[in-house]
Formats: C-alpha cells, sequence, structure tokens
C-alpha cells in the first residue's frame, strides 16, 4: 500500500483549518459538572450540551490528528496509523461540515452524527496497537528500545483524548434516553456500588480464565455492600476485569503443575473521605523489581496472540483490550481521568497487589492532554 501524505489526500483547505483548530484551547469538565448539568436533560439543556460539543469536540479531533502526522521513527507512515488519521480527519470535517445548533431538531441531527462519529473510532485502540507492532517488525532493534519514551508518551496523550472524546459523546447522547434508569445520569451511576461492579467484572474475568485454562481461582471480595458513590460503571468495570484477569493468569499458571490448591484472588474495597481504594490481590508469583517500569509501556505485551492486518476487532473495547498487553497502561488512564490513579506493587517470588484508586470527590477536571 502507498503511503499517501496529508496534502495528497485531503484537500488544503480542510488541512488547514484542522491546524487553525488544534491551536484552540480545550475545556475540560468534571464528573460532578456532568453529572449536575445532566440532572435535568430539558431541551435547552440538551441544546446547550450540543452547541459546546460542537465547538468542543473539533478542537480535541484535530489536535490527535495533528500528532498523528508527526510520530517518530515513521510511525506515522505506519498503514494501520493512516487509517485511524483519516477516521479523525474524517470525523473533523463531519463536525464542522454540520451548521450551526440552534434549535431541538438541528440538536437530534446533532446528536446521531456524534453517535456514528463514536462508531467509526470503535477500533482505534486494536488498530493503533497494530500500527505499534507494524513500527516494530519493521524497525532498527536499536532503535525500538533506545528511546521509545516518546511514542510511549504520545500514545498515552492519544489514549486519554480518547477517553474523553467518547465520554462527551457517550454522556450526551445517553441523556436523550426517555425511560433512564433510576440514580443514572448519562454514563453516570449516581449511588454506584463498586463491590456490585467488582463482583461482575471478576466473574467476566473468571470466565475468560476458565474458557483459556479449564480451571480458575476463587475470587474473594470484602467491603461494604451498602456502599455507594457517583462513578461510570463501564470505566471501574473494565479496571477491575483487567487486573483481575492478570491476577488470574499469574496464579493460575503457578499453580497450574501443583498438588496445591490455587490460593484465591483478595479484593478490598475500601471508602476513604478522599478516595475510594480497590486492592486486588494474589499470590501468583509477582513481578520482577526489573520488569516492574515496563508493565505501563504499550511495547510489552505477555500476548500469545498477536494482532494482524486481518484481525477481527470486536468493538467492544473491554474485550479487544485483553489480549496484546494494553490493559495496564490503559486501565491506569480510565483512573486517572477522574483524578483517580492505579499503582502496582510486586513481591517477587509471592505475588502482586494492585491498588486502583478512585476520586471519591468527582470535582476534578478532565486531564487534557
Amino acid at each position: 500500500m502507498a503511503v499517501k501524505k496529508l496534502s495528497e489526500s485531503f484537500p488544503k483547505a480542510l488541512i488547514e483549518e484542522v491546524q487553525k483548530w488544534g491551536g484552540m484551547k480545550q475545556n475540560g469538565v468534571s464528573l460532578r459538572y456532568m453529572m449536575e448539568f445532566g440532572s435535568k436533560p430539558t431541551d435547552r439543556n440538551l441544546l446547550i450540551s450540543a452547541q459546546f460539543l460542537h465547538k468542543e469536540l473539533p478542537i480535541r479531533i484535530a489536535r490527535r490528528a495533528i500528532e498523528l502526522e508527526t510520530l517518530p521513527y515513521g510511525l506515522s507512515e505506519k498503514p494501520a496509523v493512516l487509517k485511524v488519521r483519516d477516521w479523525y480527519l474524517d470525523s473533523f470535517r463531519d463536525l464542522r461540515a454540520f451548521t450551526d445548533i440552534k434549535d431541538p431538531k438541528d440538536e437530534q441531527a446533532f446528536t446521531q452524527m456524534i453517535k456514528m462519529i463514536k462508531v467509526r473510532h470503535n477500533n482505534v485502540v486494536p488498530t493503533m496497537a497494530l500500527g505499534v507492532q507494524q513500527l516494530k517488525k519493521d524497525s532498527n532493534p536499536k532503535i525500538m528500545y533506545s528511546n521509545l519514551d516518546e511514542i510511549h508518551q504520545f500514545l498515552d496523550r492519544f489514549y486519554m483524548s480518547r477517553i474523553g472524546i467518547r465520554m462527551l459523546i457517550g454522556q450526551h447522547v445517553a441523556l436523550h434516553d426517555p425511560n433512564p434508569p433510576p440514580d443514572v445520569v448519562g454514563y453516570i451511576h449516581t449511588k454506584m456500588s463498586p463491590m456490585e461492579v467488582a463482583r461482575n467484572a471478576s466473574e467476566d474475568a473468571r470466565g475468560v480464565c476458565l474458557k483459556e485454562y479449564g480451571s480458575a481461582p476463587d475470587i474473594n471480595i470484602y467491603g461494604d455492600p451498602n456502599f455507594t458513590f457517583p462513578y461510570v460503571p463501564p470505566h471501574l468495570h473494565l479496571m477491575v476485569f483487567e487486573l483481575v484477569k492478570n491476577s488470574l493468569r499469574a496464579v493460575q499458571e503457578r499453580f497450574v503443575d501443583s498438588d496445591r490448591v490455587a490460593p484465591p484472588i483478595r479484593i478490598i474495597v475500601a471508602d476513604g473521605l478522599e478516595d475510594v481504594t480497590i486492592k486486588i490481590s494474589d499470590e501468583g508469583g509477582g513481578i520482577p523489581r526489573s520488569g516492574l517500569p515496563k508493565i505501563f509501556t504499550y511495547l510489552y505485551s505477555t500476548a500469545t496472540t498477536p494482532l494482524d492486518e486481518h484481525s477481527n476487532f470486536d468493538s467492544t473495547d473491554a474485550m479487544t483490550m485483553a489480549g496484546y498487553g494494553y490493559g495496564l497502561p490503559i486501565s491506569r488512564l480510565y483512573a486517572r481521568y477522574f483524578g483517580g490513579d492505579l499503582q502496582i506493587i510486586s513481591m517477587e517470588g509471592y505475588g502482586t497487589d494492585a491498588y486502583l484508586h478512585l476520586s471519591r470527590l468527582g470535582d476534578s477536571q478532565e486531564p487534557l492532554p
């Protein structure tokens, strides 16, 4: 496939507009603001929300499109990265072609369009992973591991921005539900039980382990089942699923030929004043200290199934993340998006503890890379 430079495949006027919008200031919102604003989804509020997105989304998308053009080591020229760049430019063009939003009819049409944009970008994560894999395959190994910080930092910014774009679109679209479940405001559950989400995510991860190995360690969850706080359940599900899946795999592989019963994974949910912390502990043998810095990089994977150009990507983010070592870095971005964090502490020869911190206050602004 011949590499098409941006100027060959897109009109000059569009490229100039991308440059202009990419230089504008982004505006972050907090979980609390989204929750309070969305609690009254009147026609007027939906109109205000659509007008905000009509101006905000092109800025965020333009910034990423510009960055996709200027990646180091020839990553920008990889076929998979060009495909992602074209998705971003198509979405930018769609948003800019949409005229001003003046009434509920315009707002409905705009909502349908951003829904389509969200679908267009469903497979960005695995497609970018494929681009990085194409780079690894074609590169001189000396470059690959000497200075990959630049690519790693780009992917952190790129995926963090994607989480924000998808949250804003998803939140706006979900506010149109005429019969929302109780305590649900768009994507946000105002009384989410972390115990319940952790239990569901653990069961899903255990299902994956059973399918792969034929058996799976038990999982014990401790905490107050009545405790709730406002958060986005799919974000928490994705993070706990990834962490538990890693723990299950480590324990399963450590005890596969042992006469001992595999020890259970322990999950503890603690509700502090500032943070809700979920600790996931396993006795899977731990990670050597020299390997710890690598676990949050996108170029380090223990995956057995490499991606290829013909991979049939699942459209759900949670499962596509599973196979190629992106689970930890992306989970940490989801935690940080609403002011939390993810830390991994390991005892080589024993096991690993993952601490997932979630901000209980909900008032930190979105990080805007």
